[in-house]
C-alpha cells in the first residue's frame, strides 16, 4: 500500500472529499484521539497549558487537548482539512501554514507543542526548490524559538525507514532540542508507533542536577547557584583590597624617595 506523502503533496492529497472521509472515520477518530492522549502522557504537562497543534487538520487531536483541559492553537497546510474543522465548533484556533517554511510565532508563544501523524512530510520533496533537509532545519529552529523555556515537543510520525527517523531526529538535536525516540509496540509490524521526544531545555521548577551520583533539587540548585555567587563577590572585594593596598604601599614608596634623593619603584 502507498504512503500517502509519496503520492500527492498534503494540500492536494487531503482534498475536499479526502478531508471529510478522513474525518468521519470512526476508526481514524479511535486512532488519532489514542495517539494524542499518548502525546499528552508523554509531554506530562502538570498544569492547564497553552499547546501549538502542528499538522492539526481537523482538529481531532485538538479535540483531546480540550478535552485534557488544555488550550491550543493548530496550524495545517490543507485548506480542505481547515474548512472541515471549522465546521465541527473546535475550540481551537486554526491557521493555514506550511510547517516547511518555518512557524511564525513570537519567541516563547507556548508552553508545549504536539504533533500527530504529521512531520514525516517534511522530509518529502514535491517540488524542486522543497529541500528536505532545509525544511526540517527551518521547521525546527522556528518550533524551538516558539516553545518557552522548558517547553516539551512530542510528536508522533511515521518514518519510511530507520534513516529519515534519524534525519528528523539530527535535524531536532542540531536546533538545540534534547530528546529522542520512543517506539510504542516495537516488535509489532501493525501497531509499532513511533514518538519524537523533546525538550527545548530546563526551566528552573523542572531543572534537576545530578553531580557525582547525588540528584538535586530546584531549591538545592538555587542554593548552590547563590553561593557560587557570593563566593564570586567575595572573591572581587578580596582583589579590590589588594589593588587599594597596593597604591597605598606605591604612595609610601615615592613618598619616602624624596628623602633620600633616588628614585625606588615599588614591588608591586
Amino acid at each position: 500500500m502507498s504512503r500517502p506523502e509519496d503520492l500527492a503533496p498534503p494540500e492536494v492529497f487531503y482534498n475536499d472529499s479526502e478531508s471529510q472521509k478522513y474525518t468521519s472515520s470512526t476508526r481514524v477518530q479511535h486512532i488519532q484521539a489514542k495517539m494524542s492522549l499518548r502525546a499528552l502522557e508523554l509531554l506530562n504537562l502538570s498544569e492547564t497549558s497553552f499547546v501549538l497543534d502542528i499538522g492539526c487538520g481537523s482538529g481531532l487531536s485538538g479535540e483531546i487537548l480540550t478535552e485534557e483541559g488544555h488550550i491550543w492553537c493548530g496550524v495545517d497546510i490543507s485548506p480542505s482539512m481547515l474548512a472541515t474543522g471549522l465546521t465541527r465548533e473546535l475550540d481551537g484556533d486554526l491557521m493555514l501554514h506550511d510547517m516547511g517554511q518555518g512557524l511564525p510565532f513570537r519567541a516563547g508563544t507556548f508552553d508545549a507543542a504536539i504533533s500527530i501523524s504529521a512531520i514525516q512530510w517534511l522530509c518529502n520533496a514535491d517540488t524542486s526548490y522543497n529541500d528536505p533537509k532545509r525544511r526540517l532545519m527551518r521547521f525546527f529552529n522556528t518550533l524551538f524559538a516558539s516553545l518557552k523555556k522548558g517547553g516539551k515537543f512530542v510528536a508522533q510520525f511515521y518514518p519510511k525507514n530507520d534513516d529519515q527517523a534519524q534525519q528528523i531526529l539530527g535535524a531536532a538535536k542540531v536546533a538545540g532540542f534534547s530528546g529522542g525516540l520512543v517506539v510504542d509496540d516495537p516488535e509489532s509490524k501493525k501497531n509499532k508507533k513511533f514518538y519524537l521526544v523533546l525538550s527545548s531545555g530546563t526551566s528552573v521548577e523542572d531543572e534537576r542536577v545530578n553531580l557525582q551520583g547525588v540528584t538535586m533539587s530546584a531549591e538545592e540548585m538555587v542554593k548552590v547557584r547563590r553561593d557560587k555567587k557570593n563566593v564570586k563577590e567575595s572573591n572581587k572585594t578580596y582583589l579590590q583590597r589588594k589593588k587599594e593596598l597596593m597604591r597605598k604601599r606605591g604612595r609610601t614608596v615615592a613618598k619616602d624617595s624624596k628623602f633620600t634623593g633616588r628614585k625606588r619603584r615599588s614591588r608591586f
